[in-house]
C-alpha cells in the first residue's frame, strides 16, 4: 500500500511529489496519458520564475520529474480508470491493476475544449489540432493559410507561433476584441501575418470527403452572413475542461466540473486532496499549479502525521 498516490504529472503533480518525497513519504506518481501534462505541448514558457530566457515546456516538466525522483518519488506511466474513495485505504484501478493508497492528491489538470462542429472530430490529426507547438511545423501546414480559433492568451500564443510556418494566420474570435492579456493582444495584433476575423464562429470544418482540412465555414454572429475561408489547418484554442469525470460521484465539483476543496486543499473526503488546473478555473498558470501542489503536499503530510498520532 502507498502512503501517497498523486494522480497527474503536470506542475501541480510534480511539485506535490517533490514535497511529499522530501517528507519521506515515497509518493507514487501516476502520469496519466499525457506525462508532464498540457505544459509539455508549450514550446516556450516565459512566465515561470527562475528562467529569465524562458524554458521549453517539456524540459521544465522533465526537470521537475528528476527533482522529485531524486528525493524518492516513484513514477508509473498509467491511466487511472476508476477510484473508490468510500473507505480507506482508497482503491484506484490503474490500467487494470489495483493500487491502494492511504492518501490521494488529485492533480489531473484539464484537457482541450472542442468546438463540437461537423468535421472537427473527423479531421482530427488531418488538419484539425489543439496544439500549434506540437503540430505547427508539420509539412502539411508550411506556407499554407491557417486558422486559429479563440481570443485568449493561448489562442494568441498559437497564432504567433504559427506565423513561423504559415503564409497567413486567420484568428477567428466570437467577439470584437481579444480576451488575452494586454501585452499578448498587442503583440498578436501588431503581427502583419495575423489577420483577425471578429464576431465570427466556425460552423463546419471542411472537407471530410477529401479526408483533410481544406477550409472552414464561418458565420458572422452579428449579421448572420455565412462564408467559406480556405485553409490547410484549424488550431482550436478555446479553453479547457477539467479532467475530473471519474471523481464526480464522490467529491464535490462545480457546474463546470472543477473540483471544489473544502478545507485548504482537502476535498470533502478526508485524505483526498486536490491541486492545479482541475480545481482552478481562475488563474490556470504553471506557477499557481505548482503552488497548489506544494499546499496539497503539506496538507497531506500533516493529515498523515495526525493519523499516525
Amino acid at each position: 500500500m502507498e502512503k501517497v498516490v498523486i494522480i497527474g504529472s503536470g506542475p501541480a503533480g510534480w511539485t506535490a511529489a517533490l514535497y511529499t518525497a522530501r517528507a519521506q513519504l515515497a509518493p507514487l506518481v501516476l502520469t496519466g496519458k499525457q506525462p508532464g501534462g498540457l505544459l509539455t505541448t508549450t514550446s516556450i514558457v516565459e512566465n515561470f520564475p527562475g528562467f529569465p530566457e524562458g524554458v521549453d515546456g517539456y524540459e521544465l516538466m522533465t526537470r521537475m520529474q528528476k527533482q522529485a525522483e531524486r528525493f524518492g518519488a516513484k513514477t508509473t506511466f498509467g491511466v487511472v480508470e476508476s477510484a473508490d474513495f468510500s473507505k480507506r485505504p482508497f482503491a484506484l484501478i490503474v490500467d487494470g491493476e489495483k493500487v491502494e493508497a492511504e492518501t490521494v492528491i488529485i492533480a489531473t489538470g484539464a484537457g482541450h475544449k472542442h468546438l463540437g462542429v461537423p468535421g472537427e472530430h473527423e479531421l482530427e490529426n488531418k488538419g484539425t489540432t489543439y496544439c500549434a507547438t506540437c503540430d505547427g511545423a508539420l509539412p502539411m501546414f508550411r506556407n499554407q493559410p491557417l486558422v486559429v480559433v479563440g481570443g485568449g492568451d493561448s489562442a494568441c500564443e498559437e497564432a504567433s507561433y504559427l506565423t513561423r510556418f504559415a503564409s497567413v494566420v486567420y484568428l477567428i474570435h466570437r467577439r470584437d476584441s481579444l480576451r488575452a492579456s494586454k501585452i499578448m493582444a498587442e503583440r498578436t495584433l501588431a503581427n502583419p501575418k495575423i489577420k483577425p476575423i471578429w464576431d465570427s464562429a466556425i460552423t463546419e470544418v471542411l472537407d471530410v470527403k477529401q479526408d483533410k482540412v481544406t477550409g472552414v465555414k464561418l458565420k458572422n454572429l452579428k449579421t448572420g452572413a455565412e462564408s467559406i475561408l480556405d485553409c490547410a489547418g484549424v488550431f482550436i484554442a478555446i479553453g479547457h475542461v477539467p479532467n475530473t469525470e471519474i471523481f464526480k460521484s464522490q467529491i464535490t465539483t462545480d457546474e463546470n466540473g472543477f473540483i471544489v476543496p473544502e478545507q485548504g486543499t482537502m476535498t470533502k473526503v478526508p485524505g483526498v486532496f486536490v491541486a492545479g488546473d482541475c480545481a482552478d478555473h481562475v488563474y490556470r498558470q504553471a506557477v499557481t499549479a505548482a503552488g497548489a501542489g506544494c499546499a496539497a503536499a503539506i496538507d497531506c503530510e500533516r493529515f498523515l502525521a495526525a493519523q499516525n498520532h
